[in-house]
Protein backbone atom coordinates (compact mmCIF):
# COMPACT_ATOMS: atom_id res chain seq x y z
CA UNK A 1 0.00 0.00 0.00
CA UNK A 2 1.37 3.38 -1.01
CA UNK A 3 1.51 5.98 1.77
CA UNK A 4 1.43 9.72 1.28
CA UNK A 5 1.62 12.60 3.70
CA UNK A 6 0.03 15.58 1.98
CA UNK A 7 0.53 18.93 3.69
CA UNK A 8 -0.59 22.41 2.73
CA UNK A 9 2.25 24.91 2.96
CA UNK A 10 6.00 24.73 2.64
CA UNK A 11 8.31 23.57 5.40
CA UNK A 12 11.42 25.76 5.55
CA UNK A 13 14.89 24.57 6.42
CA UNK A 14 15.43 24.16 10.13
CA UNK A 15 15.03 21.74 13.01
CA UNK A 16 11.43 20.84 12.14
CA UNK A 17 12.41 19.83 8.59
CA UNK A 18 15.33 17.86 10.00
CA UNK A 19 12.95 15.91 12.27
CA UNK A 20 10.48 15.34 9.43
CA UNK A 21 13.28 13.94 7.27
CA UNK A 22 14.59 11.79 10.14
CA UNK A 23 11.21 10.15 10.77
CA UNK A 24 10.55 9.90 7.04
CA UNK A 25 13.77 7.92 6.57
CA UNK A 26 13.03 5.69 9.54
CA UNK A 27 9.46 5.09 8.32
CA UNK A 28 10.55 4.30 4.78
CA UNK A 29 13.10 1.77 6.05
CA UNK A 30 10.46 -0.17 8.01
CA UNK A 31 7.60 0.31 5.55
CA UNK A 32 9.00 -1.86 2.78
CA UNK A 33 9.10 -4.96 4.96
CA UNK A 34 5.48 -4.42 6.04
CA UNK A 35 3.89 -4.10 2.61
CA UNK A 36 3.95 -0.31 2.40
CA UNK A 37 5.74 2.04 0.05
CA UNK A 38 6.68 5.56 1.01
CA UNK A 39 5.64 7.55 2.77
CA UNK A 40 5.80 10.11 -0.02
CA UNK A 41 5.95 13.67 1.30
CA UNK A 42 3.89 16.10 -0.77
CA UNK A 43 3.79 19.82 -0.04
CA UNK A 44 1.07 21.91 -1.65
CA UNK A 45 1.04 25.70 -1.82
CA UNK A 46 -1.56 27.52 0.24
CA UNK A 47 -4.78 28.44 -1.56
CA UNK A 48 -4.95 31.68 -3.51
CA UNK A 49 -8.43 32.86 -2.66
CA UNK A 50 -9.18 36.11 -0.88
CA UNK A 51 -11.41 34.49 1.71
CA UNK A 52 -10.73 31.44 3.86
CA UNK A 53 -13.44 29.38 2.12
CA UNK A 54 -11.99 30.16 -1.31
CA UNK A 55 -8.56 29.07 -0.11
CA UNK A 56 -10.02 25.86 1.33
CA UNK A 57 -11.77 25.06 -1.98
CA UNK A 58 -8.53 25.61 -3.90
CA UNK A 59 -6.51 23.51 -1.45
CA UNK A 60 -9.10 20.70 -1.40
CA UNK A 61 -9.00 20.45 -5.20
CA UNK A 62 -5.20 20.11 -5.14
CA UNK A 63 -5.35 17.60 -2.27
CA UNK A 64 -7.87 15.46 -4.16
CA UNK A 65 -5.75 15.67 -7.31
CA UNK A 66 -2.57 14.57 -5.52
CA UNK A 67 -4.31 11.91 -3.42
CA UNK A 68 -5.66 10.37 -6.62
CA UNK A 69 -8.43 8.34 -5.02
CA UNK A 70 -6.39 7.27 -1.98
CA UNK A 71 -8.05 6.27 1.24
CA UNK A 72 -8.00 9.59 3.17
CA UNK A 73 -7.08 10.17 6.78
CA UNK A 74 -7.24 13.79 7.86
CA UNK A 75 -5.81 15.61 10.81
CA UNK A 76 -8.49 17.75 12.44
CA UNK A 77 -8.23 19.33 15.88
CA UNK A 78 -11.94 18.65 16.47
CA UNK A 79 -11.55 14.90 15.88
CA UNK A 80 -10.85 12.26 18.51
CA UNK A 81 -7.31 11.65 19.71
CA UNK A 82 -6.39 8.01 19.14
CA UNK A 83 -3.61 6.15 20.88
CA UNK A 84 -0.53 5.13 18.95
CA UNK A 85 -1.76 1.54 19.18
CA UNK A 86 -5.04 2.65 17.53
CA UNK A 87 -3.12 4.27 14.66
CA UNK A 88 -1.02 1.12 14.17
CA UNK A 89 -4.10 -1.10 14.24
CA UNK A 90 -5.97 1.04 11.69
CA UNK A 91 -2.92 1.27 9.46
CA UNK A 92 -2.60 -2.51 9.44
CA UNK A 93 -6.34 -2.97 8.87
CA UNK A 94 -6.30 -0.52 5.96
CA UNK A 95 -3.40 -2.39 4.36
CA UNK A 96 -5.03 -5.77 5.01
CA UNK A 97 -8.32 -4.59 3.49
CA UNK A 98 -6.50 -4.36 0.16
CA UNK A 99 -6.38 -0.58 -0.14
CA UNK A 100 -3.83 0.47 -2.70
CA UNK A 101 -3.06 3.87 -1.20
CA UNK A 102 -3.52 5.93 1.93
CA UNK A 103 -3.06 9.69 2.18
CA UNK A 104 -2.64 11.40 5.54
CA UNK A 105 -3.71 15.03 5.00
CA UNK A 106 -2.56 18.07 6.96
CA UNK A 107 -4.48 21.24 6.17
CA UNK A 108 -3.24 24.78 5.97
CA UNK A 109 -3.84 27.76 8.25
CA UNK A 110 -7.55 27.91 7.32
CA UNK A 111 -8.13 24.21 7.96
CA UNK A 112 -9.70 21.75 5.57
CA UNK A 113 -12.83 22.23 3.50
CA UNK A 114 -15.80 20.62 5.28
CA UNK A 115 -16.65 18.63 2.12
CA UNK A 116 -13.13 17.16 2.09
CA UNK A 117 -13.46 16.28 5.76
CA UNK A 118 -16.69 14.43 4.94
CA UNK A 119 -14.86 12.34 2.32
CA UNK A 120 -12.24 11.14 4.79
CA UNK A 121 -12.28 7.56 6.02
CA UNK A 122 -10.85 8.71 9.36
CA UNK A 123 -10.30 12.01 11.14
CA UNK A 124 -7.83 12.09 13.97
CA UNK A 125 -6.31 14.73 16.20
CA UNK A 126 -3.10 15.29 18.09
CA UNK A 127 -5.16 17.15 20.68
CA UNK A 128 -7.51 20.10 20.97
CA UNK A 129 -4.70 22.67 20.96
CA UNK A 130 -3.83 24.55 17.81
CA UNK A 131 -0.35 23.45 16.77
CA UNK A 132 2.01 24.93 14.18
CA UNK A 133 1.86 23.11 10.86
CA UNK A 134 5.60 22.36 11.12
CA UNK A 135 5.13 20.48 14.40
CA UNK A 136 2.09 18.62 13.10
CA UNK A 137 4.22 17.26 10.26
CA UNK A 138 6.85 16.06 12.71
CA UNK A 139 4.16 14.40 14.84
CA UNK A 140 2.53 12.78 11.79
CA UNK A 141 5.78 11.26 10.54
CA UNK A 142 6.81 10.18 14.02
CA UNK A 143 3.45 8.47 14.55
CA UNK A 144 3.77 6.63 11.23
CA UNK A 145 7.19 5.43 12.32
CA UNK A 146 5.83 4.49 15.73
CA UNK A 147 2.93 2.59 14.09
CA UNK A 148 5.41 0.58 12.03
CA UNK A 149 7.42 -0.25 15.16
CA UNK A 150 4.24 -1.37 16.92
CA UNK A 151 3.32 -3.61 13.99
CA UNK A 152 6.79 -5.18 13.99
CA UNK A 153 7.09 -5.42 17.77
CA UNK A 154 10.16 -3.17 17.77
CA UNK A 155 11.04 -1.82 21.25
CA UNK A 156 10.82 1.87 20.15
CA UNK A 157 7.20 1.94 21.33
CA UNK A 158 6.69 1.16 24.96
CA UNK A 159 3.34 0.83 26.72
CA UNK A 160 3.87 4.06 28.64
CA UNK A 161 4.37 5.99 25.43
CA UNK A 162 7.99 6.85 26.19
CA UNK A 163 10.64 6.47 23.56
Amino acid sequence: MRLQVIAVGRLKAGPERDLVLRYHARSAALARGLGFSGPDLLELPEGRGRRAEERQVDEAARIRDRAGGSHLWILDEAASSPTSDDVAMRLGQTRDAGRSALALVIGGPDGLLPALKAEAAWALSFGRMTLPNQLVRVLALEQLYRAFTIITGHPYHRSGGEA
